[in-house]
């Protein structure tokens, strides 16, 4: 099981800021389960509008969490830095919990199918090993071109 630093994973995503939403991976074994970190700061664009003098991380950016971490996995499995994560679906999102600024979410992915390059899965984020969320998701690796 071995950590992944943000250099790593800005070659295994095609996200960046503001909307790369892992900072690190705590382990991963290159096969079924990958443990993600991303640290929440006040500091993060969303906080403007989601809501003024109540911070609130949304839900759907806490899915994009799961998703991306699911899609660093996915790629080191594939063995292929080239290709794009692309998120296919989504079941039984949950959220349990509020996550605010200077929390820290530990996001845990397990790949319950995997087929080819696409993979289901099934995605937990805990804070203080307290559940905030968790979902079970499908993702698929592409090699779509950039339109830029």
């Amino acid at each position: 099981m071995s950590a992944i630093g943000i250099e790593e994973i800005m070659k295994l995503l095609p996200h960046r800021y503001p909307f790369l939403l892992v900072d690190r991976i705590e382990s991963c074994d290159d096969q079924e389960e990958i443990v993600g970190i991303k640290n929440v700061t006040i500091n993060e664009p969303f906080f403007q509008g989601h809501f003024p003098g109540l911070p609130v991380m949304p839900g759907v950016l806490q899915l994009e969490a799961m998703a991306q971490t699911a899609g660093i996995l996915l790629n080191r499995i594939a063995g292929d830095p080239d290709g794009v994560p692309f998120f296919m679906g989504i079941d039984g999102a949950r959220f349990r919990r509020v996550v605010k600024p200077g929390d820290q979410l530990r996001i845990a992915v397990k790949i319950t199918k995997l087929r080819a390059k696409i993979a289901r899965f099934r995605a937990e984020i805990t804070v203080d090993g307290e559940l905030a969320s968790e979902a079970e998701m499908m993702c698929m690796i592409s090699h779509e071109e950039s339109r830029s």
